[in-house]
């Protein structure tokens, strides 16, 4: 009986978890096709709110920059967080005690205090030798510097998953190091090198403090649109994005997960 009831409880809980979680975004995604002008009251389904979206050429050049944005920093990040991963993975037996400090400090530093720390640099940079003005480079700079820890720690725990048994077959086998990499290696690591490449593009896509605080005057993402058409109040257009970006970030992190469960099995 006790079991029973404790049973109900923790499922109880766990609806009422899920529904403090998407609630809100379900409603977001709700009055986005509201055929009303105001956000207050839901009047009636409607599209046109996602065909304004068609025709703003704000909005569709926000959305090019954070295509580009993300699309961009995802590849660089793979290349060199791949490149740290395989690094830790080969001198795993070492003290690397610092290192480790160093690949998770980006991911547990409050994001404003990183995109403040950013900013400064590139500011001073810019001083110094004209280079680095904000815009779409220092922005896809910052994301890189964010998205290679979880890039490097996704690759360091494929390897470490792998038998070590298999880098010696490949050696005995007389398998040259750049055909070790692309006929063993990569194939390998390859779920883990996709899931890498979807989480690092849904973090970027998501992300609005680092951006806003390292980006310029034609820079701007949907996240930063959104903040900035958002202090005229909460239309239908914003929910529509808002929706959008939903959904886009869900696919990313569903394929992402995907290939991370591929990744273990």
């Amino acid at each position: 009986m006790r079991k029973r009831t404790l049973h109900r409880g923790l499922t109880a809980f766990w609806w009422l978890t899920l529904a403090f979680l998407y609630l809100p975004l379900a409603v977001v995604v709700l009055f986005s096709f509201n055929a009303s002008n105001s956000a207050a009251s839901f009047t009636g389904f409607s599209w046109r709110w996602y065909e304004r979206l068609m025709g703003n050429e704000e909005i569709l050049s926000a959305f090019a920059n954070s295509m580009i944005l993300a699309i961009t920093s995802s590849v660089l990040a793979l290349v060199i967080g791949c490149l740290i991963g395989y690094g830790m993975y080969r001198h795993r037996h070492r003290k690397l005690g610092w290192l480790i400090v160093l690949i998770y400090l980006p991911i547990v530093l409050p994001d404003i205090v990183f995109g403040i720390s950013e900013m400064a640099f590139f500011v001073q940079i810019h001083d110094l030798t004209g280079l680095l003005q904000p815009g779409l480079g220092t922005m896809i700079i910052a994301h890189v510097t964010f998205q290679i820890p979880f890039v490097a720690l996704i690759v360091y725990s494929r390897f470490v998953g792998l038998d070590p048994t298999l880098f010696e077959a490949a050696k005995d086998l007389y398998a040259t190091p750049v055909k070790r990499v692309v006929h063993f290696m990569l194939p390998t690591i390859k779920p883990a090198l996709i899931s890498a490449f979807f989480l690092s593009f849904t973090l970027s896509i998501d992300d609005f403090v680092i951006s806003f605080f390292t980006a310029g005057p034609e820079s701007a993402t949907l996240p930063i649109y959104i903040w900035g058409a958002i202090k005229k109040g909460v239309s239908p257009e914003i929910n529509a994005i808002a929706a959008l970006m939903i959904a886009a970030v869900a696919v990313a992190a569903a394929i992402s997960l995907a290939f991370s469960r591929r990744r273990l099995t």
